[in-house]
């Protein structure tokens, strides 16, 4: 299969789950990336943050939107918490080893799965 179809699934994929469950792509994709493409987790993690540049979430918002599912308040906060946010992370993440950075990644990804498993 060509690579670049390969991707473009992998976007398809990604999408769906975040339409689905409003997972964010990274969740999907920076694993993909890294044992289904061979990234290291740099470049996995900075691929994914530069394809959520354009408004790929705008389609699967505005159906969420058109059913009142959507507090856009909260949502413009949000946003702007993670711009900053977003800057302050790759600040630190570009400093740490592709060892720890993928301990990190795994770890939070743990952390949260046995929460909402565990959960009532």
């Amino acid at each position: 299969m060509i690579p670049g179809l390969l991707y473009l699934l992998l976007g398809v994929g990604a999408g769906f789950l975040s339409g689905l469950i409003g997972i964010g792509g990274g969740v999907f994709i920076v694993p993909a990336l890294v044992f289904g493409f061979g990234f290291a987790q740099h470049e996995a993690q900075g691929t994914t943050l530069a394809l959520l540049v354009p408004p790929v979430g705008l389609l699967a918002a505005w159906t969420y939107y058109k059913q009142g599912y959507v507090n856009l308040q909260v949502a413009a906060l949000i946003c702007i918490g993670f711009l900053i946010g977003g800057l302050l992370g790759a600040k630190l993440a570009t400093g740490i080893s592709n060892f720890w950075l993928e301990k990190v990644f795994g770890g939070l990804l743990m952390a949260i799965s046995l929460k909402m498993i565990l959960s009532k």
